[in-house]
């Protein structure tokens, strides 16, 4: 007799705690091997193909795309085993060889459900009308914060929520959990639901006074003045928005960060690129130079390389570069890291920038290729401004900034010429390092940019 087994989003690491299906790769009905992708999903940091631990024929699938789930909300029942309808003998149920969270490669039986040979419809959410007051019905904090078990609530049970960050959500708008009807896996409310719901409140029309009668003759009407909040479009912070906003905001919140910048003359680090891809072989990028100027100056000023732990109060200094750089996408803003940049050449930097550009523009950096870095460099210089103070990446304890290269009067050697300048702006955790520490590192860092001879010694 087949079993069916419920396979369950898994957790896809780096504290991930949701994701959104983008595209389901099979059918009810297909037959899927172990390991087997089954459904396309969209993270706060990557997109990623979830494989299945199980082999047989997929009896029902949850949640349509576009649907948010969060971790441990069941994606799909497979029937495995001979009798499995169109399955075969060489189908088991053995655990995956790839390692996910909560699966790993053991045999622990998985829960046991009917077969469905098709996928029920989700409910759409629907919203109890508020009172004609346009005062929202106060939250019972205690019905918000009731865990869920994931199963269908009775009358007077709890709320059937899984993510806290959907019961923050509708905490934070004064919003009744008890008033929806989730669309997901046995009534569950998700986030999709709860935004739904702020926008129908959004969009509900307010009652206004009659105006009353009056005898006096009618004066010109003149603008009506407004005494409530302005009214304004709502966007979720979530995906790749949602994820750089909590990560600047901790940034904020956690590092007492400061900022020293300079103007360097960059004209001689411009000829020797020049005279570098004049020389035939590949091309290098002024992103890998200035990322090679960045590691000799790492192994200068160690205590830049390095992260703090506040519950041991020790500042744990690095042996190794991980060095992210910022790149704008259309998904937004993301960082990908360079492994092991202190021990790669400009050749194999520039390589490595041009892979991950790519994949971040495509969507398909993974979770690894977006985290673990030690240190960022961020040339904002790309969108034709000269300065910035950036925000260090948390949890790092220093970023280069670098500006636009552009011709302006300098003094050199004495006379006043026109150099190709670029300002350099320097964001360091005081906890780490003092000021000293921080203006020698960046020191060093523009006299490579002026004298790229100073970097060859190093070497």
């Amino acid at each position: 007799m087949a079993q069916v087994l419920e396979f369950k989003l898994p957790d896809l690491g780096e504290g991930l705690t949701e994701a959104e299906i983008v595209r389901w790769l099979v059918q009810v009905g297909d037959v899927v091997a172990v390991d087997q992708p089954v459904v396309e999903v969209e993270t706060a940091k990557a997109m990623v193909e979830v494989p299945c631990p199980y082999g047989g024929v997929v009896t029902a699938r949850f949640g349509e795309e576009g649907t948010e789930l969060p971790v441990g909300a069941p994606l799909l029942t497979v029937a495995v085993g001979p009798s499995a309808p169109g399955g075969d003998a060489g189908e088991s149920s053995k655990g995956s060889g790839n390692v996910l969270v909560g699966y790993g490669t053991s045999e622990a039986p998985a829960r046991r459900r009917r077969v469905r040979q098709t996928a029920a419809p989700a409910p759409a959410a629907t919203v109890t009308p508020a009172p004609a007051t346009g005062t929202p019905a106060a939250p019972d904090p205690g019905a918000l914060d009731t865990p869920s078990t994931g199963d269908r609530p009775r009358a007077d049970g709890p709320v059937p929520v899984i993510s806290p960050l959907v019961r923050r959500l509708a905490r934070e708008n004064g919003l009744d959990l008890r008033a929806l009807t989730g669309s997901g896996p046995d009534g569950l409310i998700l986030r999709a639901d709860v935004e739904q719901a702020l926008r129908a409140t959004v969009a509900a029309p307010t009652q206004m006074t009659a105006p009353q009668p009056s005898t006096a003759p009618a004066a010109p009407a003149a603008p009506a003045a407004s005494t409530g909040p302005a009214a304004g479009t709502r966007v979720p912070l979530k995906g790749v928005r949602g994820a750089v906003a909590d990560k600047l905001s901790r940034s904020r919140r956690e590092i007492p960060d400061a900022t020293c910048w300079v103007d360097a003359d960059a004209t001689e680090l411009m000829r020797a690129r020049t005279a570098m891809n004049a020389a035939g072989g590949s091309k290098i990028s002024l992103l890998a130079l200035l990322a090679r100027i960045c590691t000799a100056a790492l192994a200068r000023f160690p205590e830049l390389n390095s992260t703090v732990d506040m519950e041991a109060r020790e500042v744990v200094r690095l042996d190794r570069v991980h060095l992210g750089f910022a790149a704008q996408t259309e998904r937004g803003l993301v960082v990908p890291v360079v492994r092991d940049a202190h021990a790669r050449d400009a050749e194999s930097l520039t390589a490595e920038f041009a892979r991950l550009t790519e994949a971040a523009r495509a969507g398909t950096l993974t979770p690894a290729e977006l985290t673990g870095g030690t240190f960022t460099l961020n040339n904002y210089g790309v969108f034709g401004v000269d300065g910035s103070t950036p925000i260090i990446n948390h949890p790092e304890a220093a970023m280069l900034g670098v500006g636009r290269i552009v011709p302006k009067p300098w003094v050199h050697e004495g006379e006043l010429a026109v150099r190709q300048v670029v300002q350099l702006s320097f964001t360091f955790d005081h906890r780490v390092c003092d000021g000293g520490t921080a203006g020698g590192f960046l020191r060093y860092v523009a006299d490579c940019v002026e004298q790229p001879a100073v970097l060859l010694r190093t070497l």
